[in-house]
């Protein structure tokens, strides 16, 4: 039962990182002004009654049904996963004896997804302020990261060792998830401050190797959305520069991932996850260059997501087998 508690909350982690992408690339972010309800209602106002209060209570907010309903769907799974987390913290106390593992993950979890519930707050009472967002999207890649190697050690039992000549293999693997989890943080940035077509080009950006940027104002955390620091209109430099970083940091986790992916695949141990983690990177690769060539295209770009997700789960995966060698 544990460990299908754990299972269904990893889907559940994942699918909600997906819709939160939705959310976001659909501009529905602030589809119900206030939180945890919409318009003071737990469901979205669609009579004409109740979107007439509605209104009135938020006169610079105008009710969109489709938006609200994007947003609160959001906002239902993700109260679900909390209470399936507080459920598996309470089930690995109780069976601590039996589980014989560590309740310090499960408890951690709980805290996480508490502090997720309050940046989701904040996402929508500051208006999706930048550093908010992405902190939001850190956290639920977090819990995705924590449930998949909780995951992990329910089949402890089941792994069989194998011999390590690469002696640094540890530290590459830590280094691994460390670049791909910077790259996550990039591209929430770019998310969050809406700098995905900042570059209409590629590989160029607006013809040049080395574009026209203002890195200062682009990566400055404490300022409102489109806004600098001094409350000024953010300039299309700074969204430039946050995009031109991403498509660096790009080939930089291109790099790193593939090279770990190279190096793991001659354990036959580790073969599957080898060529999962090599087959999503390219898939990755090639979401992010189509995301540019075609303008942003919904479906592909929540893909883009959703496969930043699975990488981070896969290489979590393979970092528990090989720190647990």
């Amino acid at each position: 039962m544990y460990r299908r508690l754990i299972q269904i909350a990893l889907a559940l982690a994942f699918g909600i990182i997906v819709l939160g992408a939705f959310v976001r690339l659909s501009d529905a972010g602030l589809g119900c002004p206030d939180w945890p309800g919409c318009y003071g209602h737990i469901t979205v106002p669609n009579e004409a009654h109740e979107i007439a209060a509605a209104e009135a209570k938020f006169p610079h907010q105008p009710v969109d049904i489709n938006k609200g309903w994007i947003e609160m769907v959001h906002r239902y799974f993700a109260s679900a996963l909390d209470l399936l987390i507080i459920a598996i913290a309470v089930v690995a106390w109780r069976k601590r004896g039996e589980l014989q593992q560590s309740v310090g993950l499960p408890l951690v979890l709980v805290l996480l997804v508490v502090f997720q519930g309050m940046l989701g707050m904040w996402t929508v009472t500051l208006r999706l302020y930048p550093a908010v967002v992405t902190a939001h999207l850190i956290g639920g890649m977090t819990t995705l990261a924590l449930l998949t190697w909780l995951l992990m050690g329910q089949y402890r039992g089941q792994m069989v060792n194998f011999i390590m000549p690469h002696s640094a293999l540890k530290r590459v693997a830590w280094v691994t998830v460390a670049v791909l989890g910077m790259q996550i943080v990039l591209g929430g940035w770019v998310s969050a401050n809406y700098a995905a077509l900042a570059c209409t080009d590629f590989p160029l950006c607006h013809g040049s190797w080395a574009p026209a940027a203002d890195y200062a104002n682009a990566f400055y955390p404490l300022r409102e959305l489109g806004r600098t620091a001094s409350g000024e209109l953010l300039h299309q430099d700074a969204l430039t520069a946050i995009h031109w970083v991403h498509r660096i940091g790009a080939l930089i986790t291109f790099c790193v991932v593939g090279y770990f992916g190279v190096l793991i695949v001659r354990y036959a141990q580790l073969k599957g996850h080898a060529i999962a983690l090599l087959i999503a990177l390219c898939g990755q690769i090639s979401l992010g260059v189509a995301n540019v060539w075609f303008s942003l295209p919904l479906p592909i770009a929540v893909a883009h997501n959703a496969m930043a997700a699975l990488l981070l789960a896969i290489l979590v995966a393979v970092n528990f087998r090989i720190q647990n060698n």
